[in-house]
């Protein structure tokens, strides 16, 4: 690994892993991804997964709820659009 520091021993595709962090993801998204990949392929993975309606649709409280399970900074001062970029980008 570059810097040689290993993602740890959860990570099960640690090319994946490495590639997602570089792009700027976090921790947490880049070892969920690379962990669905390493159980089936890459391919799959961005194939499946539930139907949600776009964040455009979410009420305030319903975006600030989400952005309270990820834990993002700030997220009670604010406005819609602020929430759905914090939350597309976290």
């Amino acid at each position: 690994m570059p810097g040689g520091k290993e993602p740890g021993p959860s990570v099960k595709d640690d090319e994946l892993y490495e590639k997602l962090r570089d792009e700027g993801n976090s921790k947490q998204k880049s070892a969920a991804i690379a962990n669905a990949a390493a159980n089936t392929s890459r391919g799959e993975v961005g194939k499946r997964g539930g139907s949600s309606p776009a964040y455009d649709d979410w009420t305030v409280d319903d975006l600030r709820e989400r952005a309270a399970e990820l834990d993002i900074e700030g997220r009670s001062s604010m406005t819609k659009d602020d929430l759905i970029d914090a939350l597309r980008n976290h």
